[in-house]
């Protein structure tokens, strides 16, 4: 099966910028992630995506799940589900370990679905 890769561009316009704000990730009462690291991605009219670096996600709080998606920009999407908070978590956190070039600075980031989990943004 052969997939489209597309790549950013005024139609569909990316971006990823670094930002030195602390993101705090949590649910049901436990710190998923705590970083000053993270990376915003935009993308078309989509609202912006923190990425966290894996390292720092308390990787003991994630279960892998068996869910893949795709993105013709991005590449294969990996999913994790979270311990502490049953049916709302599942699936809720996602990264791209082998990302198209266009968008390689999210490797070795995640993210999470912001309705999922609660997302606390102090600025730097």
């Amino acid at each position: 099966m052969t997939r489209e890769i597309k790549i950013p561009g005024p139609a569909h316009p990316i971006t990823i910028e670094p930002s030195p704000d602390r993101v705090i990730v949590r649910a049901n009462g436990a710190t998923l992630a705590d970083s000053t690291a993270t990376l915003v991605l935009r993308e078309a009219d989509y609202p912006p995506v923190r990425y966290i670096p894996l390292n720092d996600v308390d990787r003991a709080l994630l279960a892998p799940s068996d869910t893949s998606t795709y993105c013709p920009y991005k590449g294969d999407a990996s999913y994790w589900s979270i311990r502490t908070e049953p049916g709302r978590g599942e699936d809720a956190v996602w990264s791209y370990r082998e990302p198209y070039a266009a968008v390689d600075s999210i490797r070795d980031f995640v993210a999470f679905y912001a309705d999922r989990v609660e997302i606390t943004i102090q600025a730097a």
